[in-house]
């Protein structure tokens, strides 16, 4: 079967700020408490789309969630108005507002796990939304996830859109999840990595029983699937996701040596399963995990290109890590299979911790599926520069913390995101 691969990326909204709110990742707690610059965020990501479709890859988004989110603190006990209720709990607890502002639906690579036709039981695409239970604020999003991916993935010929697992599973989604297989279109190995409990200072935010009950009710075959445990040292270097050492594309595997709690074990498991397997590894030698950590080396999109060949689209701080943007170099130069390197410029979203994998949802599609999605998800030139347009217009210029508390940007938020959602066309009420 041919198919594309279709990367949605979050589409940064105007609350975008740095509160600190997620413990285990190293860059979100370095820059907790500056000032954010939401519409520079936002232009960023856009930027970045844009250079994927120049790549000749189709590209789609997701929409930023409703923010300040008044109705989860109604869930808390505060009550009235929108703003009566932001104003308690702003004066109440600053941490539940805060909580209540974030903008980390941004990083559509956890907004679920998507499993390509090929690869299920029933011949449908089937994407489970995550939970996110780990941390407090992402904990919030499952349900406006699951509306943004019920209307974008509605047709039920090619796709079934599952809720999230009991939130007593933590599940990160995508970027816990790696498919290998020859190309896109053919059946493939869905690899999904876990975390131990208690095994480092972080906490192991993806469950083995939440990646297993992903993998039934999407109907892989267990000869074709397997659950790999992250290592410790990973863990507590500040690898919060598996996305930021190892990342999978077609046949090829790029990782960290330190990767993977059973590193040969593993290797041995995905050659057994696909012999096509290439393994491509940055050993630790060369690249520390801190150095890798600090790069987000490993959170690149491993992208196929039409005309053949693989990119490796990494953020710019690869090139102040010295020894990371050297090794980058010897690779692409080698007769492996990565030897197109795009830098990306993402720098208001890697200081809070999330890089050019982290902004994307990856969904491969036969040519009958992807005309299926709602096209209002569906990027191109016209519809990028409008949204531009509305971000240039609407979004927050910056953010400090104590901007937090203020009625006049929460009014700016729910406005901003009104004008993009009736500018792409989505009635009022419909997200």
């Amino acid at each position: 079967m041919s198919m594309v691969e279709v990367n949605f990326d979050g589409l940064i909204g105007p609350s975008h700020n740095y509160a600190g709110l997620s413990f285990g990742n190293i860059a979100s707690a370095r820059n907790a408490g500056a000032v954010s610059a939401p519409r520079a965020a936002a232009l960023q990501g856009l930027a970045k789309m844009r250079r994927m479709m120049a790549l000749g890859l189709p590209q789609g988004f997701l929409l930023p969630h409703d923010r300040p989110n008044a109705d989860w603190l109604r869930t808390l006990g505060f009550s009235g108005s929108d703003d009566a209720v932001c104003e308690a709990a702003w004066r109440e607890d600053p941490a539940l507002l805060r909580n209540a502002m974030s903008a980390s639906a941004m990083w559509t690579a956890n907004a679920g796990t998507v499993s390509p036709a090929p690869d299920c039981a029933d011949g449908r695409c089937h994407v489970s939304v995550a939970n996110l239970s780990t941390m407090l604020h992402r904990s919030i999003e499952a349900p406006q996830t699951l509306r943004q991916l019920q209307l974008a993935f509605g047709d039920p010929r090619h796709f079934a859109v599952h809720g999230a697992v009991p939130s007593g599973l933590g599940d990160e989604g995508a970027a816990n999840f790696m498919r290998l297989a020859p190309q896109h279109g053919a059946p493939g190995l869905e690899v999904l990595v876990y975390g131990e409990q208690g095994r480092a200072d972080f906490p192991a935010r993806q469950h083995k029983a939440a990646s297993a009950a992903v993998a039934r009710r999407h109907g892989l075959d267990p000869a074709r699937t397997l659950l790999v445990r992250q290592s410790d040292a990973a863990i507590a270097a500040g690898a919060f996701h598996n996305d930021v050492v190892a990342v999978a594309n077609e046949n090829v595997l790029f990782a960290h040596e330190q990767a993977f709690e059973d590193r040969e074990g593993t290797y041995a498991a995905i050659r057994a399963a696909l012999p096509q397997a290439v393994i491509v590894e940055a050993p630790k030698a060369r690249i520390s995990l801190d150095a890798a950590v600090r790069s987000y080396l490993f959170n690149s999109q491993l992208v196929t290109l039409p005309e053949g060949g693989m990119a490796l689209v990494v953020p710019s701080e690869v090139r102040d890590v010295p020894e990371v943007w050297g090794w980058l170099e010897e690779l692409a130069a080698g007769n492996g299979p990565i030897r197109r390197l795009e830098v990306v410029e993402v720098r208001e979203s890697m200081r809070n911790g999330g890089g050019p994998a982290c902004l994307r949802l990856r969904v491969a599609v036969s040519a009958e599926a992807l005309a299926a999605i709602d096209p209002r998800f569906l990027l191109d030139e016209d519809k990028a520069n409008r949204i531009a347009a509305v971000i240039v217009r609407e979004w927050p210029e910056a953010i400090a913390p104590e901007d937090l508390g203020n009625p006049a940007l929460w009014r700016q938020c729910r406005a901003a995101r009104a004008s993009l959602l009736a500018e792409l066309g989505f009635a009022e009420g419909e997200l």
